[in-house]
């Protein structure tokens, strides 16, 4: 069974992203290098989450782990 993710911060990360370029969303909470995965998962049962970004444009990744839209916030901070 996987564990609970970390929560990193109780708010998303703004991140200006590129077209056509894939990211990888750290799920664990434990990345020295939020929001993006440095490998840190491992053992942990959870696994990051591949993003691809469609156009040049900020957007908000989930901070808290708690998303349902992963990598993308959704507001779930605000319950926790």
């Amino acid at each position: 069974m996987p564990d609970t993710p970390i929560i990193a911060q109780r708010s998303p990360f703004p991140v200006e992203v590129t077209a056509g370029k894939t990211y990888f969303w750290c799920a664990c909470g434990k990345s020295a290098n939020q929001p993006f995965c440095d490998g840190s998962h491992k053992d942990t049962g959870l696994a990051p989450v591949k993003y691809t970004a469609e156009a040049d444009k900020r957007v908000f990744l989930c901070g808290c782990k708690a998303t349902g839209n992963a990598p993308l916030c959704d507001g779930s901070h605000s319950r926790l």
